[in-house]
C-alpha cells in the first residue's frame, strides 16, 4: 500500500512518467526501498483502474505520462489523515526465527541472538555515518534531503530498538535457564528449593531489565554519553 500512496503523492506535484516516479521515489527514500520498473507500472495500472490517476496527453513512444484525478487527491488526503495501522503488524523474520528456535533441539538460540546483534549494531553504525554525511555542510535544505534524513533516522531508531530487544531476549532466556531444576546426582534426593529460586528470580526481574537497558545503551553508544 505504501507504494500506491507514494506514487499518488508524487503525482500530486504534477504529471510524470513511470521512470520519473521510480527515480523520485528512490530519491526521497534514499533508495532504502528500491522499486523495479515493473512494480511501478503494475501499481500505475491499478491506480488507473481505480480512477485515481489518468493518462496525461498522448504516449511518448512506449511511455505514458499520468496525472492524479480528483478522486486520487481525496484518497491521498485521507491517507495523510489516517494513522498507519499497527494492530496488524507485518511478519518480522527475526521474531519468527527466534520463536521457532526456542525449544528446538540442537539450535543455539544464544548464538542466533549474538550474530543478529552484531549485524544490527553494524547496520546502525552505517546509518549513523550516513546521517552525519547528510548533516554535513549546514544540514539538509531541499525537501528530498529532509525526506532522506527522516528515513535515515527511522532506520537508526528501529535498529536501536531491535538491539535493546535482543538484549532483553538474551536476559530472559538466561533467567529461564536458571529456573530449570538441576538433575539430582545418583543416590541423592532432588533439591526441593526450585520454588524459592523462582521467587528470588521474580524479585530480581526488574533489576535484570534495568541492567538490560543500561547494557543496551552502552553497546549502542560505545560507552559515551550524549
Amino acid at each position: 500500500m505504501s507504494i500506491r500512496y507514494g506514487l499518488l503523492a508524487l503525482l500530486d506535484y504534477g504529471p510524470k512518467y513511470g521512470s520519473q516516479l521510480r527515480a523520485e521515489f528512490e530519491s526521497r527514500t534514499g533508495a532504502t526501498w528500491p522499486l523495479n520498473i515493473g512494480q511501478v507500472y503494475t501499481t500505475l495500472s491499478r491506480l488507473e483502474r481505480d480512477a485515481l490517476i489518468e493518462p496525461a496527453g498522448e504516449r511518448d513512444g512506449k511511455q505514458q505520462r499520468y496525472r492524479i484525478t480528483d478522486n486520487g487527491r481525496r484518497e491521498l488526503a485521507e491517507w495523510y489523515r489516517q494513522p498507519v495501522d499497527r494492530t496488524h503488524p507485518s511478519r518480522d523474520e527475526l521474531a519468527i526465527k527466534l520463536a521457532m528456535a526456542v525449544g528446538t533441539e540442537g539450535v543455539d538460540v544464544g548464538a542466533i541472538i549474538q550474530a543478529q546483534r552484531h549485524h544490527t549494531l553494524k547496520a546502525m553504525q552505517d546509518y549513523t555515518r550516513l546521517k552525519a554525511q547528510a548533516l554535513a555542510g549546514g544540514g539538509p535544505e531541499s525537501g528530498e534531503e529532509i525526506a532522506w534524513l527522516l528515513v535515515l533516522e527511522q532506520l537508526i531508531f528501529s535498529a536501536e530498538a531491535e538491539a535493546r530487544w535482543l538484549d532483553h531476549c538474551e536476559s530472559r532466556l538466561m533467567r529461564l535457564a536458571a529456573r530449570r531444576p538441576a538433575r539430582p546426582r545418583t543416590g541423592t534426593q532432588p533439591d526441593d528449593t526450585g520454588a524459592d529460586h523462582d521467587a528470588r528470580d521474580e524479585q530480581h526481574h526488574d533489576a535484570y531489565d534495568a541492567h538490560d537497558d543500561a547494557d543496551a545503551h552502552h553497546r549502542i553508544t560505545g560507552g559515551t554519553t550524549a
